[in-house]
């Protein structure tokens, strides 16, 4: 599986974990559809799973004006996703690919307004990294 559908299936779960409360697995299975799993998909919603509190806590740090609850749940769980790349897997991934995902990825999925909001977010972020 490429990086890419790695990300948009980790959304998918991430935003199912996220609405419905699932656990990490059923999430990600449900997301599979059959398909073989994917080690990048995996550690991208378990990662983001085991450290919500410390992703999210920077997430409301680097929010002006907005509260994490008012977000968009797909942006919320972009911004997660990407937090987590950038804080996380940094050795894995350079910082300038997780914001161009991030931002390819809310053009898909987000709203008009989505792709501006993840990139000024995620630029405070990756300069404070």
């Amino acid at each position: 599986m490429k990086r890419r559908t790695a990300r948009e299936k980790a959304l998918q779960a991430l935003f199912q974990i996220d609405v419905s409360d699932s656990d990490p697995k059923s999430a990600i299975e449900y997301v599979l559809e059959e398909e073989a799993s994917d080690e990048y998909l995996s550690k991208l919603v378990n990662g983001v799973y085991e450290h919500k509190t410390e992703i999210d806590k920077l997430l409301t740090e680097n929010l002006e004006k907005w509260s994490l609850e008012r977000l968009a749940t797909v942006d919320r769980n972009i911004l997660r996703m990407s937090v987590y790349e950038l804080q996380f897997l940094s050795t894995e991934v350079p910082g300038n690919v997780v914001l161009d995902e991030a931002i390819e990825i809310a053009k898909i999925y987000g709203d008009d307004q989505s792709s501006k909001f993840i990139n000024g977010v995620l630029s405070k972020i990756k300069q404070n990294l």
